[in-house]
């Protein structure tokens, strides 16, 4: 499902998601408003990437997002005033998600701007990122909560992990040669950047 959003008080204009003709957007999934998908993203069914409070969404170029991960964002607009505190800064621009190119988005993960996950970043499974900035190449591992921080680039947060300290976010451990995730994102960002290609010639 792909549709415009509604013209609200925080929301002052119509937008139609943008959609690179090279992404795949499954029909059992949502992309509403004021959404920027790049070349061969794959949205997979029961996502929701619904951009319906202001600025924009941003999916970047071969990363994928999966069965029922939900992007949103807070009230980035009010009466025609943007909020800036809402915001974060991107390679795009200002917008209220940033998610990087070949960045993973596993499955039933939350990404609630305002948040940013950089360049070749892998969220986990049920993870939830809010009000916070994921560096470059980091690995969120399952079941964590992010909220409110900067993770640096090239860490790592261990499954489970609830970080809301940014004391904790510098601490986190780097990504080494014996990590044992070190290069799970590469696999999955090939597995979904093949399945959009193939999943879009099937399109009629």
């Amino acid at each position: 499902m792909i549709h415009k959003n509604v013209v609200t008080d925080f929301s002052s204009r119509v937008c139609s998601p943008e959609i690179d003709e090279t992404a795949y957007i499954h029909p059992l999934a949502a992309v509403i408003g004021n959404v920027f998908i790049g070349r061969r993203v794959m949205v997979s069914p029961f996502a929701s990437v619904r951009g319906d409070e202001g600025q924009t969404l941003i999916v970047d170029d071969e990363a994928n997002v999966q069965d029922g991960v939900i992007i949103h964002a807070l009230e980035t607009e009010h009466e025609g005033h943007v909020i800036e505190e809402n915001l974060v800064d991107s390679e795009r621009g200002k917008c209220a998600v940033y998610v990087g190119k070949r960045v993973s988005l596993a499955h039933q993960v939350q990404i609630h701007g305002p948040s940013y996950v950089g360049d070749d970043s892998f969220v986990g499974m049920q993870s939830l990122v809010f009000k916070s900035r994921v560096g470059k190449g980091c690995v969120i591992e399952p079941g964590c909560i992010v909220m409110g921080v900067k993770v640096r680039d090239g860490r790592y947060v261990p499954a489970g992990t609830v970080l809301k300290d940014q004391g904790a976010a510098d601490a986190l451990p780097e990504i080494t040669e014996d990590y044992a995730f070190k290069n799970l994102n590469r696999g999955v960002v090939h597995v979904n950047t093949n399945l959009a290609d193939k999943y879009r010639e099937m399109k009629p």
